[in-house]
C-alpha cells in the first residue's frame, strides 16, 4: 500500500547522524596521518545514503502528489531545483569568491573546476587532490547526482524503481571492479560519481521501504540485530583492509560499499527513532544543532585548518593561539589543543554563517513547498 499520507514526516534523529558523519570526517580530516581508519570515507558513504534517503523520499513524494492532482511533473523539478538551489548554493560560492579574493593556494587555478561543481572531474583526471578545497568532491558529486536522478523518480513508473535501485548499486560496484583490474588510479573509483551511486542506491531502496512498504519490510528490517550485523561486516571489512595493500581492492572497491550498508541500517533505526542511549546521543541539544550547521562545517572545516595550521603562520590570530598553547596542560600535548582550537573555530564560523546566511535564506523554501 502506499503510504504517502505522512508527507512532512520529521525524523528527529537524522540531525544526529548528520552530526556523526560530519564528526567522523573532521576527525579523519584533522588527525591527518595519526589515523588509520577510513572515518571519513565513513562519513561521505553516511552523508550519500542520508542524501539518497532524504531526496529521493522528497521526489516519491512529488510524483504522488502530481498523479493526484493532474499536476505536470516538471512542476515538481522546478521546485526541486529551486529548493535545493537555495539550500546548497549561496555558502558554497560565497566561500569561493573569499578564497579567490584572498588568492588561496590552487583556488584561482582551478576556480573554473569549482564552479562547476566539477573538482571530483579534476582530482580524477589529474590524479592529484587541490589541498584547502580537496573536500569539495563530494559536494560535485551529490550536485552531479541532482542533476539527472529527479527525471528518473519522476518520470519512471514506480514499478520499476526497485530495479532502478538495485542497478545503481551493481553499476557503481562493477564500475568500480573495472577501473581496478584496468589498473586507473584509485582516485577515480573514490571521487567520481557513478562510483558512489550504491550509497545513493541504498539510500533509494530505504525510501521506497518507507514511503510504500513501511508496515511490511521496513518494519521487519526494523531491528537492532540487523544495525549490528551490518556493523560487524563493516568491523570485518576494517580487519580485511588492515591486510590489504595501501588502496588496495579492499579500499578502492568495496569500502564505500561496506560503510553503505552500515549507514543503511543506522539511518533506518533512527528514521524509526532509537530509544534509550542513542536517542539522548541523537536527539539531545549539541548534537541536534551539530548536524542542523553540518552542512557549513563540513564546507569550513579545511579552510579553518589552513588557515591555523599551513598558510598564514604570521596572521595575529595564529601567533595568539600558538603563544596560549604554552598554558594548555602538558597531558593533552600541543596537538590536543589545536584540535580543541579548529572544533571551536569551525564551529564559529559555521554559526555565524547559518545565522548570517543559511537560515535567512532557507526561509526562501517556504514559497517553494510541495
Amino acid at each position: 500500500m502506499t503510504q504517502t499520507k505522512n508527507q512532512h514526516d520529521y525524523f528527529g534523529q537524522l540531525d544526529g547522524i548528520r552530526a556523526i558523519a560530519v564528526g567522523l570526517v573532521l576527525i579523519d580530516h584533522w588527525l591527518a596521518e595519526r589515523n588509520t581508519l577510513p572515518l571519513g570515507s565513513l562519513g561521505v558513504a553516511m552523508f550519500f545514503v542520508l542524501s539518497g534517503f532524504l531526496i529521493i523520499r522528497i521526489l516519491m513524494l512529488g510524483k504522488e502528489k502530481d498523479d493526484a492532482i493532474g499536476r505536470s511533473h516538471w512542476f515538481t523539478v522546478k521546485q526541486f531545483i529551486v529548493r535545493r538551489t537555495i539550500r546548497i548554493f549561496p555558502i558554497y560560492y560565497l566561500a569561493l569568491f573569499l578564497l579567490f579574493i584572498f588568492d588561496v593556494p590552487n583556488i584561482r587555478a582551478t576556480i573554473g573546476w569549482s564552479l562547476l561543481y566539477s573538482t571530483n572531474f579534476y582530482i580524477a583526471i589529474y590524479h592529484k587532490w587541490i589541498g584547502v578545497i580537496d573536500h569539495l568532491w563530494s559536494l560535485a558529486v551529490e550536485e552531479q547526482f541532482y542533476l539527472f536522478f529527479p527525471y528518473l523518480i519522476l518520470f519512471l513508473p514506480k514499478k520499476y524503481f526497485t530495479k532502478l535501485f538495485v542497478g545503481m548499486i551493481a553499476l557503481s560496484l562493477g564500475l568500480r571492479l573495472l577501473l581496478f583490474f584496468l589498473h586507473a588510479d584509485w582516485t577515480a573509483q573514490y571521487v567520481l560519481m557513478p562510483t558512489c551511486l550504491d550509497s545513493f542506491g541504498l539510500g533509494g531502496v530505504l525510501a521506497y521501504l518507507f514511503t510504500y512498504k513501511r508496515d511490511t519490510i521496513f518494519k521487519q528490517l526494523d531491528k537492532n540485530s540487523y544495525l549490528f550485523l551490518s556493523l560487524a561486516l563493516y568491523i570485518g571489512y576494517i580487519v580485511a583492509l588492515k591486510m590489504d595493500v595501501h588502496h588496495g581492492f579492499t579500499y578502492v572497491v568495496l569500502d564505500r560499499l561496506f560503510g553503505s550498508i552500515f549507514s543503511f541500517f543506522l539511518i533506518l533505526r533512527a528514521v524509526s527513532g532509537f530509544g534509550g542511549v542513542m536517542k539522548f546521543c541523537l536527539e539531545n541539544p549539541v548534537t541536534t544543532y551539530i548536524g542542523r550547521i553540518s552542512y557549513g562545517l563540513y564546507l569550513y572545516h579545511n579552510f579553518v585548518y589552513n588557515f591555523y595550521h599551513t598558510n598564514f603562520p604570521t596572521h595575529p590570530t595564529v601567533r595568539i593561539l600558538h603563544k596560549l598553547q604554552q598554558f594548555a596542560p602538558t597531558i593533552t600535548h600541543r596537538f590536543a589543543f589545536e584540535l580543541l582550537v579548529y572544533a571551536t573555530l569551525t564551529v564559529l564560523v559555521a554559526t555565524l554563517s547559518w545565522f548570517l546566511v543559511e537560515k535567512p535564506v532557507n526561509n526562501l523554501k517556504k514559497y517553494f513547498n510541495y
